[in-house]
């Protein structure tokens, strides 16, 4: 989503690398650079000016302080700028006072507004909200069938009244059903058009009237870029928005939607969707979504992905067999169905410090090996998964899987040889030793954070353990915070 602005904005780091301070004359390359990576990822004319304005200023004035290279410090001005241009924090959904919250979907046609729905009745009631949807959208055919399934897929109730009923009567009732079955939050879906117009615009203001919803939020197409502001601009007019819903950003969307919104309409961007599953909505937080433009990736959120599909429980469970080198296909292919419903492997790595530098190529070719490898696990028997050391040690187990999963013999026992060696190697780093590392320091050890691959470790990394005990803590936080269950 944001490589092409990433590579742009390192152009301009490279700039000031080797200089001794930032100064007027020094600086101007690399806000030229900047100012093109902006325009290019299709972030509104006036935004960008304002944006280059505010570094400039901040840049001229910045003290660079002792150790901290002039590169960094600029680095540091353009996170700050991108902070105030997005939002300084995520804005939250607005929760009414006595139930339900009432939430009214608005969009033009062809924005995902109908999937947004549903993904974020999904999103609530994982966060133990319960809901129904309305469907409002007599207009586009098959809208109200659309809505039904989804509302089934995801377990979450709709109302409709079919396609001949009148939407601002649909919304009324709707709502009044909510409060009767005493649901937490309700979600009315609403028509789009193709584009605004006086019915479209007229409709949606005699629903909100109708229905006086607590949020207002518009679902936009990211790919549309400086666009995207434009419209929310409009509708805020109009029909007063309190949020925007960035949808399709993990498609070909140059980053210029989530950069332009909150700045041109004034309204606060509070979800993104990421792809087309149900489960592909995320809060959106302008500090990671900045730490992602400039290429430092997103922990946090690749924390509660995690967290989402992985239990704690298990998560020992599997400390343990590692330590004990006990880990075995069985295992290994638990995880990879784990990664896979985490999202894609491109989308995971680029969350990842220093992983943005990964090419497509290469993210391709990762995924096809993973592919290869759970193909060729697939073949193997319970007792070969749980025994590597059986296909090791015989020729023919190693064909017979080699035939049942279209490869060749050699392709088994290169993958059986990398898995042992993996496995040895993930005991060692567990037990705080780093193969081929002087006194097992490195990554997992102290001295120079460097002495990993020339990539400097990740701050508070402690090991497999560690991590344990990281989502242990933020797991007991999110009980209190949010009322979890087990994750």
């Amino acid at each position: 989503m944001f490589d092409a602005l990433s590579d742009r904005l390192e152009s301009a780091w490279k700039k000031l690398r080797g200089q001794d301070k930032i100064s007027q004359s020094n600086i101007q390359d690399a806000l030229r650079e900047v100012r093109r990576a902006l325009l290019e990822a299709d972030v509104n004319l006036q935004v960008v000016k304002d944006f280059i304005s505010e570094v400039e200023t901040k840049a001229q004035g910045a003290e660079v302080i002792s150790g901290v290279k002039p590169d960094q410090q600029f680095v540091k001005i353009v996170y700050d700028e991108l902070l105030a241009v997005m939002g300084e924090e995520n804005v939250p959904l607005a929760q009414a006072k006595s139930a339900p919250t009432v939430v009214l979907m608005a969009g033009l046609q062809g924005t995902g507004k109908t999937t947004a729905t549903a993904k974020l009745a999904l999103h609530l009631r994982k966060i133990n909200r319960t809901c129904m949807m309305v469907a409002t959208d007599v207009y586009r055919p098959a809208a109200i069938d659309q809505l039904i399934t989804l509302g089934k897929q995801i377990d979450v109730p709709v109302f409709d009244m079919g396609s001949d009923a009148n939407p601002v009567e649909i919304a009324r009732l709707g709502v009044e059903r909510a409060r009767a079955e005493g649901v937490d939050t309700v979600i009315v879906d609403t028509a789009g058009r193709l584009f605004i117009d006086s019915d479209m615009m007229a409709e949606l203001a005699s629903i909100k009237q109708t229905i006086k919803p607590d949020e207002v939020l518009l679902v936009v197409d990211a790919m549309t870029g400086q666009e995207a502001a434009n419209l929310t601009r409009t509708f805020h007019e109009q029909i007063g928005i309190t949020g925007a819903i960035l949808t399709k950003m993990d498609g070909d969307s140059r980053g210029g939607a989530a950069l332009s919104v909150r700045r041109i309409s004034g309204q606060p961007i509070k979800f993104i969707g990421v792809g087309e599953k149900v489960e592909a909505l995320q809060p959106f937080y302008p500090d990671r979504m900045a730490s992602r433009i400039l290429g430092m990736g997103d922990v946090l959120t690749l924390v509660e992905k995690a967290q989402e599909e992985i239990d704690l429980a298990d998560a020992e469970k599997m400390q343990e067999k590692i330590l004990s080198a006990k880990f075995d296909f069985t295992d290994f292919l638990k995880q990879l169905r784990l990664l896979k419903n985490m999202g894609s492997l491109g989308g995971i790595m680029k969350m990842i410090p220093g992983m943005n530098k990964i090419s497509d190529d290469q993210l391709k070719q990762g995924e096809v090996q993973l592919k290869r490898c759970e193909a060729m696990i697939n073949s193997m028997t319970p007792q070969e998964r749980r025994d590597p050391d059986l296909l090791a040690s015989s020729p023919s187990r190693r064909r017979r899987v080699a035939k049942g999963s279209g490869y060749k013999e050699p392709d088994i026992s290169k993958l059986v040889s990398d898995f042992q060696r993996m496995r040895s190697m993930m005991q060692q780093m567990g037990q705080g030793k780093f193969p081929g590392m002087p006194g097992g320091g490195g990554m997992f050890g102290g001295g120079d954070p460097y002495s990993a691959g020339g990539r400097p470790a990740a701050p508070g990394w402690r090991g497999y353990n560690g991590g344990v005990d990281a989502g242990k803590k933020k797991q007991k936080k999110d009980k209190k915070k949010k009322g979890f269950g087990t994750l």
